[in-house]
């Protein structure tokens, strides 16, 4: 992993291959390695930057002057400046297309293409915010992820039949949730009020014009299979792919 350091803070990074630029951003609760399979594909033609969020993987916590997916989507340009990376393509998959959308919407003439996977880039839906913000409140009160959150939160993540077709990787996300802990398990929840106390972005994503590709998996449970598609009707262009007996994150 590599470093930059913005306001302070440092961001850990993978920095791979070579051709042309894919920036990565992962799903909310994991970390870069989620797409090692993807880069080892990809990074025999394209050089690939796959971030940590911050507090998530080795990143440090979040700059105390970061409020929200804007301020992040600025220090990912900030990286692309430091790397003199002046264009580049997205993958983002969960909170890695909602800062995705922002960056394309703070340098449209930077994005060559964009991948919007398992995302939502209107405003969490009344119910689910209040049950997201409650329990990111009992995470950062507690400085731990309690029993029942991690029995909650962990099948939102996977397709229906995860813990039979691939047992290992949700017992081990479930052990690494259950592990949060101390100031990190507070950073983490930081960053969650920030996800899903987002902004819209509906207005701004109708003016894209970009190459889009919208995924998503048929069984994912946050970010139902109707939201891609209001995406879509949004996007000038983009196409959708709905992707048969997966989760959020079973790609």
């Amino acid at each position: 992993m590599k470093q930059f350091t913005i306001d302070g803070q440092e961001m850990a990074y993978q920095d791979v291959g070579e051709g042309p630029v894919i920036l990565f951003g992962h799903s909310y609760l994991w970390d870069s390695q989620m797409w090692q399979p993807q880069i080892d594909a990809l990074s025999q033609h394209y050089r690939c930057i796959v971030p940590d969020l911050w507090a998530h993987g080795e990143s440090q916590a979040a700059p105390a002057s970061m409020s929200n997916l804007t301020d992040y989507a600025k220090h990912l340009l900030a990286l692309m400046d430091d790397l003199g990376i002046e264009t580049f393509s997205i993958v983002g998959l969960s909170v890695g297309g909602m800062w995705g959308s922002e960056l394309t919407a703070l340098a449209p003439t930077r994005v060559k293409s964009l991948v919007l996977m398992d995302t939502f880039v209107g405003l969490e839906p009344e119910v689910a915010h209040a049950k997201y913000f409650s329990m990111l409140a009992t995470i950062a009160e507690l400085k731990m992820v309690p029993a029942p959150i991690v029995e909650a939160v962990v099948p939102l993540f996977f397709a229906n039949n995860a813990k039979q077709d691939n047992s290992e990787l949700v017992s081990s996300f479930e052990a690494k949730l259950a592990a949060l802990s101390g100031e990190q398990a507070e950073q983490v929840a930081r960053i969650g009020r920030m996800v899903f106390g987002r902004r819209d972005l509906c207005d701004d994503i109708e003016k894209f014009a970009l190459p889009t590709l919208i995924a998503v998996g048929a069984e994912d449970k946050p970010r139902p299979v109707l939201e891609s598609y209001l995406m879509n009707d949004l996007i000038t262009g983009s196409t959708i792919n709905v992707i048969p007996s997966a989760g959020t994150s079973a790609i």
